[in-house]
């Protein structure tokens, strides 16, 4: 399939720029797979559609706020900071993207936090992308917490507050796994309540980690996207949620992956027998019509930016580009809020 043939329209109006609140208030399209029967309902109805013995796949990652504001060297110009992931804790090392790259060469200092702490250009990557290396005193990631912003994607046309940095993270992510510049944001809608109801019903939480990186500000350029290259994201899937995953496939029990970053790391560790084994490295697939799953056989996700990979995924689970299509312009037309704090589709 042609990039080109997922490309559509999204009116300006119909881009959410806050959660919703409560959180299982927000909009769920369900999606038969067989039958394209479309069903329009609300998040706090999504466990009706399961039952005892299924199990729920979230990432459990954690998003800091990676995005610092510093000023440079000398001619005191404001520049964006967006840090991506530590390379060498030991020598403090990051991989970051800068903003506007054309004044950050190799060898110059930005300086944050009232000149606290800066960090020194020491590589380019990328057009945008540089390696730098932090000069500070104490937790450079206190500091990240204390002075740092959400990293909310640039669609959404105002400034980060406070109340993102709890909105903008899923009520399961795990303190000691904090890695992600953005949210499974299918995993937003799910409540601390709604998850105490799906285990009441006997339903099994599986937590698997897949750390959200550059690739989710990337647009793919190829036209042919069997040459697209995905960035490469670090992931784990412990044998606890092996195990959880595993019972219920060979129970015939459904398997609810939440979002693409989910599907991403459990399709890294498919063993030939259709299991999925405990595993932790690095993935750079990328999913796309036409493609066979091997463990999920329902999806959780959101309405996803045009021509996307989260898209393309979308389309290659529902294993239909015109139902997929048809289920959006329907969204549009029954003004669900679409991208990362918008409303969410369940192919079932």
């Amino acid at each position: 399939m042609k990039l080109s043939e997922f490309k559509f329209a999204v009116p300006k109006n119909a881009v959410a720029k806050y959660p919703a609140d409560p959180r299982e208030s927000s909009k769920l399209m369900v999606m038969n797979r067989e039958t394209g029967e479309i069903e329009e309902k609300h998040f706090k109805d999504v466990l009706s559609y399961m039952g005892k013995g299924d199990v729920i796949v979230v990432n459990e990652t954690k998003v800091f706020p990676a995005r610092l504001f510093g000023k440079k060297e000398k001619t005191n110009a404001k520049i964006e900071v967006m840090l991506l992931r530590e390379l060498k804790a030991a020598e403090r090392i990051w991989d970051v993207l800068v903003e506007p790259a054309r004044k950050v060469r190799i060898g110059n200092k930005i300086y944050f936090d009232d000149n606290k702490c800066y960090c020194e250009i020491i590589d380019n990557t990328t057009s945008r992308g540089r390696t730098v290396r932090f000069s500070y005193d104490g937790d450079l990631h206190e500091i990240i917490d204390r002075i740092g912003q959400m990293p909310l994607p640039e669609y959404i046309k105002r400034e980060p507050t406070d109340d993102d940095k709890a909105s903008y993270q899923c009520v399961f992510a795990n303190p000691n796994k904090v890695g992600s510049i953005a949210p499974p944001t299918a995993g937003l809608h799910f409540s601390e309540k709604l998850l105490k109801a799906a285990e009441k019903k006997g339903i099994k939480i599986a937590k698997v980690q897949l750390n959200i990186g550059q690739g989710i500000f990337e647009t793919i350029e190829v036209e042919d996207l069997t040459k697209h290259r995905m960035y490469s994201e670090y992931f784990e899937i412990n044998k606890e949620a092996a195990d959880t995953i595993n019972k219920a496939l060979k129970s015939k029990h459904n398997v609810y992956a939440v979002g693409s970053s989910v599907v991403r790391a459990l399709e890294s560790s498919v063993l030939t027998s259709g299991i999925v084994k405990p595993n932790k490295g690095w993935t750079d697939k990328f999913i796309h019509p036409p493609y066979e799953f091997k463990i999920a056989n329902k999806f959780i996700t959101n309405f996803h930016l045009p021509a996307s990979p989260a898209l393309l995924l979308s389309a290659a689970f529902l294993g239909n580009k015109e139902a997929l299509f048809k289920a959006y312009k329907k969204a549009m037309k029954s003004e669900y809020r679409m991208f990362a704090y918008g409303d969410a589709l369940m192919i079932i």
